[in-house]
């Protein structure tokens, strides 16, 4: 069965990268926060199993990680903590933090925090607020971006006239994709918002560019990295 598109088409992510650690010391006891963005959920466990062998040494590894645009895939693990302590706050932290104001988005990311025990017991609702404040305080400094679901659409125009209507497309804002050559024809593409409205005034914007010659044929989707969220 081909996959079920997404209804989500926006959401926010970390920005691509190695990932971003942040550490806090609470009652002596250090917590390393992990942050990664991650596509399913063997990428987030192998980000776990990798940091067990970098902190061998380390009493709990706690993780927890949301994927998919529809954040349909959530998970979360206390590590040897106490039942509910570490993973859920964890992911609570990833779940309910808002991008932008009133807005709950983030996903395709996994945080693990490596605690070392510094001796002193925090307790039941210590540990809920440690693991709640490693992830959050790392989240105020981890970039984020948004990442937005983009219909492709292309048309073909003769050679000699592509240049001009790459420029008047560039000129009016729009997103160029890759473009493409035939043996008489250039093939460009442009990224709009998936949404029919969009399509609709890039078509009528198209026509006034070329007056009327050329058609707009919408392609599949992809998702892409457009700007970075507002914390």
């Amino acid at each position: 069965m081909p996959e079920q598109e997404s209804r989500a088409t926006e959401y926010t992510t970390l920005a691509s990268g190695p990932g971003f650690r942040h550490e806090i010391e609470i009652k002596r006891s250090r917590f390393i926060t992990v942050l990664r963005r991650v596509p399913d959920e063997d990428s987030a466990r192998s980000l776990v199993a990798g940091l067990r062998k970098e902190f061998h040494d380390a009493r709990h590894h706690c993780s927890a990680f949301v994927i998919g645009p529809d954040r349909d895939i959530q998970r979360s693990n206390d590590d040897g903590e106490p039942s509910g302590t570490a993973g859920i706050p964890m992911l609570e932290a990833l779940i309910k933090r808002e991008t932008q104001p009133g807005v709950s988005d983030l996903s395709d990311l996994c945080a693990v925090v490596v605690r070392y025990f510094g001796g002193i017991l925090l307790g039941a609702g210590g540990l809920v607020r440690a693991y709640s404040e490693s992830v959050s305080t790392a989240l105020d400094a981890a970039p984020l971006v948004q990442r937005r679901r983009l219909r492709i659409c292309s048309m073909a125009v003769p050679h000699a006239a592509a240049g001009r209507l790459q420029n008047d497309l560039r000129s009016a804002g729009y997103v160029m994709g890759e473009t493409g050559y035939g043996a008489t024809e250039t093939v460009l593409r442009i990224a709009l918002a998936d949404d029919p409205r969009a399509i609709a005034d890039a078509t009528a914007r198209l026509a006034s560019f070329t007056a009327g010659v050329t058609d707009l044929e919408p392609e599949g989707t992809e998702w892409v990295d457009v700007l970075r969220s507002r914390q």
